[in-house]
């Protein structure tokens, strides 16, 4: 067993073992220089022995156990950098979106499958690819994501990949506020484009990539209602981080008996402030293990930012009986069923009026204790990308919800771009209670079902 290692030229021999007077003298002052220099570290810090909570004596040395750093701590640094990512990619797209209501759909695109893609979607993929590629090195960083330059490289896209240059070149300049150096000079069109093509993984159980969704809910984004930035990081096939950025999901949930139109007038008129987060948007974020899920109020461009910019912890609702539940369904019918979820809605006695919201914002309002359930059964055919659920799924688990298919088992990221394996479909809850009984009516009412 590996104790402390010191850096600074004193070795400490091994096998090493401390008595209680050093124990007492030097552990924490140990464990506080390890987890402020080495916050990636992996390794165990410390051995110690087990202590009898009744006699406070030390066991045999063969009992000595290692002491690791706190899980949410194993990837501060990957949390922090994706975290400061989102917030500069809520900013880009907050300022798109604002073009596109006033402009029109000029600058939305169409794919093969007739779903709408933006300069936002393009533009924060390039944005987001190179602060990743920057903080860690590009060949270090692996991202599944969802766009790619197909469209921007054809011959009557140069004024749309113009735009989308000019785009990332804005975001990253104001990229300071957020603690990330911007380039030395504006990036290429080459440079942009080579930032959205190295979204290439394929994922897989093996190793780590990132998996980004640029803009969720781009049919929300492009009605000037919600979307998500979603990002998290997949280590092994597990997702191990998540953030959220939601700009148009409000800090204070009586802010969304409002229209969004109507909403961002009031909080332009509002004097944003710490303390006073309103109507602003929210960008969510957890590690896994961590038992702990956080949310920070969206900045101004001109405001500074100081790492964690006002966090407060979240916990999702208490509510188990599904009486008393609310809702979240898609607002897109053509991907899910909303006849048999509003059936089995009905079914389980839920009086509350339905969330209909686009994109992970779902995840987010459940994660939030905005609502209690979210469940997704998807047409025939139809088959769920990982970028849709991962950083959702472990956000709202470290906030203390459950999200597993509808035959109870874990999503599954390890089967690379697609969610492989799936039991009908996903079930997101605010704790295991409720997810047990939402369980219990899908296997009641799914034989009567024509999906």
């Amino acid at each position: 067993m590996t104790v402390f290692r010191s850096n600074l030229g004193t070795k400490i021999p091994q096998p090493f073992f401390f008595n209680n007077n050093f124990l007492k003298t030097h552990v924490n002052l140990l464990v506080s220089f390890h987890n402020r220099n080495y916050p990636k570290s992996r390794n165990p810090i410390l051995c110690l022995p087990k202590s009898d909570k009744k006699t406070h004596q030390m066991e045999k040395n063969s009992n000595w156990v290692a002491i690791e750093s706190d899980p949410g701590e194993k990837y501060a640094e990957e949390l922090e950098i994706a975290v400061k990512a989102v917030h500069v990619a809520c900013l880009l797209c907050q300022k798109v979106q604002e073009k596109l209501i006033f402009n029109g759909d000029e600058d939305v695109q169409a794919k093969d499958d007739n779903s709408p893609v933006t300069i936002a979607d393009w533009s924060v993929q390039a944005t987001v690819s190179w602060i990743l590629s920057q903080a860690f090195g590009a060949q270090n960083v692996s991202i599944v994501a969802e766009e790619d330059i197909e469209a921007l490289s054809k011959s009557n896209a140069i004024s749309l990949l113009s735009s989308v240059v000019k785009t990332v070149n804005d975001s990253l300049s104001a990229a300071s506020t957020f603690g990330i150096e911007p380039p030395v000079t504006a990036l290429e069109t080459a440079e942009v484009l080579e930032a959205i093509s190295r979204c290439n993984s394929a994922g897989g159980p093996t190793g780590r990539f990132w998996v980004l969704d640029p803009v969720d809910g781009t049919l929300g984004f492009v009605r000037g209602d919600q979307y998500a930035i979603a990002l998290a990081l997949v280590e092994n096939g597990e997702v191990v981080l998540g953030v959220l950025g939601c700009p148009n999901y409000p800090m204070n949930k009586e802010w969304l008996n409002y229209q969004n139109g109507y909403r961002r007038i009031l909080s332009r008129l509002t004097k944003s402030s710490s303390e006073s987060w309103d109507g602003k948007g929210c960008v969510l974020y957890a590690t896994r293990g961590s038992k702990k899920a956080w949310m920070q109020p969206l900045v101004s461009g001109d405001k500074g930012w100081v790492w964690p910019n006002s966090a407060r912890p979240i916990k999702v609702s208490a509510i188990d009986n599904p009486v008393l539940a609310t809702f979240c369904e898609p607002v897109e019918k053509a991907n899910s069923s909303h006849s048999f979820t509003q059936g089995l809605a009905h079914s389980v006695g839920l009086r509350n009026q339905p969330l209909r919201v686009y994109s992970m914002v779902k995840y987010a309002a459940i994660a939030r204790g905005d609502a209690e359930i979210f469940m997704k059964f998807a047409r025939a055919g139809y088959k769920e990308k990982i970028w849709d659920h991962a950083a959702g799924v472990v956000i709202i688990q470290e906030a203390g919800g459950v999200v597993t298919d509808a035959g109870g088992r874990p999503l599954d990221f390890s089967k690379g771009i697609y969610l492989q394996g799936l039991d009908r479909g996903i079930i997101a809850c605010a704790g295991s209670s409720l997810h047990e009984k939402i369980m219990r009516a899908v296997d009641a009412s799914w034989n009567s079902s024509s999906l």
